[in-house]
């Protein structure tokens, strides 16, 4: 029976495996994509992506049942919120100018599983969240006509009253998201202009919004006599915030398009600040206007907009806000289906799912294989599914991917950089020679069996610690800790960090309600966890971190990641349980296409025999000059034999 049984050598060996992290390529500026995306264009694109019909529907919902006029605050904390989030974004996708988003943040920094997990997350919302925004097109425009295309399927195709599908068939929301499967099969360019077009017709139609709501604004409206500014308090607030945070969730189309930026270092830091800010402030703004033309108690969540400018007798401007709403619409539908296929080809790519994603076009230089089947799936499931039960799982993927990607810039900014570690010669400069010496006051660091190796007879006060290592300053009190490899301690805080924030944020939502926690129990827990975080937060502070990269760096790390991560747990555990049902069963789909392909068809398993093909050994001189020698690992069964050490005068 124990026969049977796996060793603990190949387990460890196994968990390894999952736990291996993407090697970048030296220059990862090379790419089959056509970098032909400006900061214009991937500002556009993440304006679409963020404000859709959220702005035409949120905005009258949240002020009418959650905020009243007081829904202003709910989206200033929200977009204040995404900016942690996004800032994770911009400075990954600076530094990692790949295709992939949080599946390839991840990748490069946490491991293989958990990007796969990710990256499968991120497909199933992508795309529920181009079939609903599909369907709610359709809605829109058949409402405009009297709902005459709705009322004709049910008479000619007849209904269905079966659980998970949709009421009737909906061909149109099915036929627009095919029409726009084949504009973005033309390559990025054309995606980029089809989405300039639909973007300033709906800034327009915004823009005009602003000038007849302050034209039309009664201050009246936010007096005591109409409820007031903040009617629910402050816990109304807070319930808007959570709304209106998922109204921010498509800037990561931006660092989904970063292979295809001209100049992803600069240009993505830039339209990911750029369009968040601008959405914010149409946000903000269209809800100042909405909120001052007509008392909030009044408005109508379907279609608040459009009704306002009714009642105050401008029913003309209501086919405005209708064209707006469209193009804002449309704008989604292109991102959601320009970001899903980069995705599925950047997992292909690696080798984590099915390789045949990742071909790209000669022609077109996009991956039309993923894009045509996805968009197929998208349409399919925008014609017979039942999307609203289905709608709240977007939050939970979307969450999950913020609080990798935050935890993911911990663990990279606290890793030794790749120019830090031996390299080739680059630009014509010769690289020095292993036995030279370093130059005073600096430590140069070889790779072998044992990273450990240090130089003695050096001044700790003056030696170079590199990013991970522990800083001079806690040495004295945390020497136990010195002993540990570069960034080792950062990982275990890291995950410490992720605990202690679940397990607070779990007595926060569930303390007082579903526990029944008496006071004391529940106080005692709240500081325990709190004391958790806070000293995982303090072990990490304690390290080095990377300085003077060259791109884009998200300030007051590890601080900012982490209030994102502990932000983004507590919205993740307020869904509802079937939410996480669902969330549950599709993580199983995941572990399996994981398991029976990707573990075993990924670039770093293939990558995995050739490794380990050199050792070195290390000789230490009393002037403290390091003489190296290396030589091939031969697969003989007869143990090696030590070669005889060089003697060399200091």
């Amino acid at each position: 029976m124990a026969r049977w049984l796996p060793r603990s050598t190949d387990l460890t060996r196994f968990c390894q495996k999952l736990n291996r992290v993407k090697t970048l390529e030296d220059n990862m500026m090379e790419t089959s994509f056509n970098r032909c995306l400006s900061t214009v264009d991937l500002t556009l694109l993440g304006i679409g992506g963020m404000v859709g019909s959220g702005l035409y529907v949120l905005t009258g919902t949240v002020a009418k049942e959650m905020a009243g006029p007081a829904v202003i605050v709910s989206f200033i904390i929200a977009g204040f919120a995404s900016l942690l989030a996004a800032l994770c974004y911009a400075e990954f996708g600076a530094r990692v100018p790949k295709t992939g988003s949080a599946y390839m943040f991840t990748y490069v920094s946490v491991g293989e599983i958990w990007a796969f997990l990710i990256g499968w997350n991120v497909l199933l919302e992508y795309m529920i969240g181009g079939a609903a925004v599909a369907r709610a097109w359709s809605g829109y425009l058949d409402s405009i006509f009297n709902h005459k295309i709705k009322n004709f399927t049910e008479t000619h195709v007849g209904t269905w009253h079966v659980p998970f599908l949709a009421h009737y068939p909906d061909f149109l929301a099915a036929a627009i998201l095919l029409v726009a499967t084949a504009f973005i099969s033309f390559g990025a360019k054309v995606s980029s202009w089809l989405n300039h077009v639909f973007s300033a017709i709906s800034m327009g139609v915004i823009l005009f919004i602003l000038i007849m709501g302050f034209i039309l604004a009664q201050p009246k409206n936010w007096s005591a006599q109409e409820g007031g500014f903040a009617p629910y308090g402050l816990s109304g607030i807070m319930a808007g915030t959570a709304t209106c945070f998922y109204a921010f969730v498509g800037f990561d189309v931006i660092a989904a398009s970063s292979e295809e930026a001209r100049n992803p270092q600069t240009a993505v830091p830039r339209a990911i600040a750029f369009s968040l800010g601008l959405a914010t402030g149409a946000y903000i703004l269209v809800s100042v206007v909405l909120t001052l033309m007509v008392p909030w108690h009044t408005l109508d969540p379907e279609s608040a907009l459009a009704d306002a400018f009714y009642r105050r007798g401008y029913a003309w401007a209501g086919f405005l806000v209708a064209a707006g709403s469209i193009c804002a619409m449309n704008t989604v539908l292109l991102s959601n289906l320009f970001s899903l296929p980069r995705i599925v080809y950047a997992m292909a790519e690696d080798g984590l799912f099915f390789r045949v994603f990742s071909r790209v076009h000669p022609r077109t230089q996009v991956p039309v294989i993923g894009i045509v089947v996805f968009g197929l799936l998208m349409a399919l499931l925008a014609l017979v599914f039942d999307l609203e039960a289905l709608v709240q799982f977007l939050s939970i993927g979307t969450l999950l991917a913020y609080t990798f990607v935050a935890a993911s810039i911990i663990v990279l900014r606290f890793q030794q950089q790749k120019a830090d570690v031996p390299a080739p010669a680059a630009a014509g400069r010769p690289s020095p020679e292993p036995h030279e010496g370093p130059s005073a006051g600096e430590l140069k660091e070889y790779e072998s069996f044992s990273d450990k190796l240090q130089l003695v007879d050096r001044d700790k006060s003056k030696e170079h610690r590199e990013p991970g290592q522990l800083k001079a300053t806690f040495e004295p009190y945390l020497e136990f800790l010195s002993d540990f490899y570069p960034g080792e301690v950062v990982t275990v805080a890291v995950v410490t960090l992720m605990v202690s924030a679940v397990c607070l944020c779990s007595v926060l939502v569930f303390g007082s309600t579903h526990l029944h926690l008496p006071t004391w129990s529940y106080s005692l827990l709240l500081v325990l966890f709190s004391l958790g975080f806070l000293l995982s937060l303090l072990l990490i502070w304690a390290h080095e971190q990377q300085h003077g990269t060259q791109t884009f760096q998200i300030p007051l790390v590890p601080l900012s990641p982490a209030l994102s991560i502990l932000l983004n747990i507590y919205l993740m555990l307020k869904l509802s349980y079937m939410t996480w049902l669902r969330f549950a069963i599709w993580l199983l789909l995941g572990l399996l296409v994981y398991f029976g392909y990707g573990v075993w068809h990924s670039k770093e398993n293939l990558r995995e025999p050739r490794e380990q093909r050199l050792s070195a050994r290390y000789v230490v001189f009393p002037s403290g000059s390091l003489e190296e020698r290396v030589q091939p690992v031969q697969p003989s069964a007869q143990p090696a034999s030590l070669p005889d050490t060089d003697t060399a005068t200091a």
